[in-house]
């Protein structure tokens, strides 16, 4: 509040809710006649000062009166004069700012339940509801396998057909469908009558699953600012987790409940797909996907209503004009004082003139398959698609669903009893949890390269230990003593390995063979069909061995996660949101979408398969994976750009590369940049 009595004058002269008339000069209201001025563009009130307006009248500023500048075809408002001090003009300022940054938080937190649904339906269906799901269908185990990959199956048809969703429909209706959809087969799981019914429902919840996170990077990506772009996408990432982590406390909470507590588990999921579906209702459209429908009055409304100023919005309208592919003809504009006028002959406000809307009859009639083909032929595009699908299957094959989805059952493998490793994959589960918090708090300051790149060094590291670990405990387990050894447990089908039963942890890997005093005998969990070579004073170990480095396992699986979600949990879906060019973002974004999908499906098929003593044994898959990170870790050093800071337009430039062959339109192009100029010549001058 100013200090000296002349200040003071001004100050209620300027902030009062009432015109005021001194010394015979003409009061004006801090929200009237700002127009256009380099503070951006503001709402004209007659009434009382609202909250916001009081804020920007207590704003710290010098109290030097400036003149604002009005277009010539109109008059200053409410008797204005054009004289406001500067310190209001700031303020205004800094509460449109706030303003625009609460909004993207509120479109964030909303687009981003769509990577809650994804993690809660993961964490709830394989940790918690199989169990019971199995008592109540009476499932075999081809028929449990059918259950979660069914889901995994219908995401990836549908983040195939969700590119061509996205780009005729918008993202805004995209996640709309994907909502209802879900909460349409939730409601059926928690309902199901019959195996058949359940799988439908997993089905209809997977193709709502796939066209969310498909849809949700793209629209964050192509509202946020660019200096918020890396953190509000990972937050998405976040939310799987989190959803992850709520599944788990849902099915501790609804497990007593043996009859029904099931079917909570699986219907809570229409909760907060529901408030996803009423949420964007109310939130806008993606003004990169207006721009390409020829609406591109609507596109600079939305930009005007998520950034500091006018100016910067009309900076950006004219990038998206550049990179945008051709629009249909009648969707014209030109440029005067920092708003780009509406040419043609319409009814709206011509004190807040926009970009025509024009004509979309010509939007989004090329066919499916042409257009793949045009996205293949187009080199910057195909070379960025390369990387996008590469690092979405890097994600994947470097093993962290099988991490996620078998937690229990790896610390089982360790050693640890049944409940213990329940309660552990539940806890350890919060490391990538921190590790993506991590990452959101750097990945502006960073950049996405540094992140991704010591990510996939921890991810390489701790795959190395763990499967070091497990070595260690089947050759650091007791020997077994080959005269007391049953011929059904003398050996077995080995791959990598002679197959020869030495140690207990070989002996308890076979199914009906125990370990008892240095001898592999047949038997059960009750104990040994015959007492020779085992005397009763024995122990009986028929599921895991005394294992010395059981926490060692679990200390890499923590380093694992927490190095997994520093940056390979998030990252590769916020750089897939910002590399293709807009003409193919959506059919680009679904293929690498798909990738990531199948290679979910393959990893997740077969990591009880080939974690088997027949195939790699439990460190070799670990080995493996590990092997696949360290290749990818190689792969993506030499390929990887940063794009921190960069706008969606300005990324594009960083695949192009000498002969390729753009399609441009030179002489819009050239007009575009003069007329960028000119703003930009007009801005300094003022």
């Amino acid at each position: 509040r100013p200090a000296d009595w002349e200040s003071r004058i001004r100050f209620l002269f300027f902030c009062t809710p009432h015109a005021m008339a001194l010394d015979g000069v003409t009061g004006i209201m801090p929200w009237q006649g700002l127009a256009n001025e380099e503070g951006g563009e503001e709402d004209h009130h007659d009434g009382s000062a609202t909250l916001g307006e009081e804020r920007f009248c207590l704003s710290d500023s010098d109290d030097e009166e400036q003149k604002f500048s009005f277009r010539p075809d109109e008059a200053p408002r409410n008797g204005a004069t054009g004289y406001a001090p500067a310190w209001a003009r700031e303020g205004r300022r800094r509460v449109r700012a706030d303003q625009a940054v609460r909004k993207m938080r509120v479109i964030t937190g909303m687009a981003a339940i769509g990577g809650f649904l994804f993690g809660y339906d993961t964490g709830v269906t394989i940790s918690g509801a199989m169990l019971p799901l199995r008592h109540a269908f009476d499932l075999s185990e081809t028929q449990e396998e059918v259950v979660v990959t069914s889901t995994v199956f219908a995401a990836f048809c549908a983040s195939l057909v969700g590119g061509s969703i996205n780009a005729a429909f918008g993202r805004r209706v995209a996640i709309l469908v994907a909502s209802t959809i879900f909460t349409i087969g939730s409601l059926l799981l928690g309902t199901a009558w019959s195996y058949e019914s359940l799988v439908l429902g997993r089905i209809i919840v997977g193709i709502g699953i796939g066209l969310a996170s498909l849809t949700t990077p793209i629209y964050i990506a192509e509202l946020a600012q660019p200096q918020m772009r890396g953190t509000l996408v990972t937050i998405n990432a976040l939310l799987v987790c989190v959803g992850q982590f709520t599944a788990g406390m849902v099915d501790g909470f609804f497990a007593p409940w043996e009859h029904v507590g099931w079917r909570y588990m699986l219907g809570l999921g229409a909760l907060p797909s529901t408030i996803m579906l009423v949420g964007f209702l109310y939130l806008p459209e993606s003004p990169r996907w207006l721009v390409m429908a020829g609406k591109s009055g609507q596109a600079l409304d939305v930009l005007r209503s998520i950034r500091e100023t006018d100016q910067e919005a009309h900076e950006e309208m004219l990038d998206i004009m550049a990179a945008s592919p051709p629009p249909p003809p009648s969707a014209t504009f030109t440029l005067h004082n920092y708003d780009v006028v509406n040419t043609s002959t319409s009814n709206e406000d011509p004190a807040s003139p926009s970009v025509t809307n024009g004509d979309t009859s010509a939007f989004g009639k090329t066919h499916f398959v042409g257009r793949v083909v045009s996205m293949l032929g187009h080199a910057p595009t195909r070379r960025a698609l390369y990387l996008g699908c590469g690092m979405m299957a890097l994600q994947q094959l470097s093993g962290i669903n099988t991490v996620m989805y078998y937690a229990a059952s790896i610390y089982e493998m360790s050693g640890f009893s049944e409940t213990t490793s329940i309660w552990l994959s539940g806890f350890t589960a919060l490391a990538q949890v921190v590790g993506l918090i991590v990452s959101i708090l750097l990945v502006e300051r960073v950049g996405r390269r540094t992140l991704v790149l010591w990510s996939l060094s921890l991810v390489t590291l701790s795959l190395l230990g763990l499967g070091l670990s497990f070595f260690l405990a089947r050759t650091m387990s007791e020997p077994v003593n080959h005269e007391n050894v049953d011929d059904k447990c003398a050996s077995q089908p080995a791959l990598i390995w002679n197959g020869v039963t030495s140690y207990c942890y070989d002996c308890v890997s076979m199914d009906g063979c125990g370990f008892c005093n240095g001898a592999c005998i047949e038997g059960d969990t009750q104990g040994p069909f015959s007492s020779n070579g085992c005397p009763e004073s024995s122990t009986w170990i028929y599921s895991a061995c005394h294992n010395l480095f059981g926490y060692w396992s679990v200390l890499c699986m923590v380093l694992y996660l927490l190095g997994f979600g520093l940056g390979m949990g998030g990252l590769p879906w916020t750089i897939c949101s910002e590399i293709y060019p807009l003409q193919y973002r959506s059919l680009a974004v679904s293929f690498s979408t798909a990738t990531n999908w199948i290679c979910n499906m393959v990893v997740s098929a077969t990591f009880l398969t080939i974690s088997g003593p027949a195939i790699l044994t439990t460190y070799g898959v670990f080995w493996m994976y590990g092997s696949i990170a360290f290749c990818g870790f190689c792969w993506l050093y030499c390929v990887l750009p940063e794009t921190k800071g960069l706008s969606l337009e300005e990324i594009e430039s960083l695949f192009q590369r000498d002969g390729d062959k753009i399609n441009v339109r030179p002489m819009e192009d050239e007009n575009l940049s003069e007329q960028k100029e000119l703003v930009v010549q007009e801005r300094d001058s003022e």
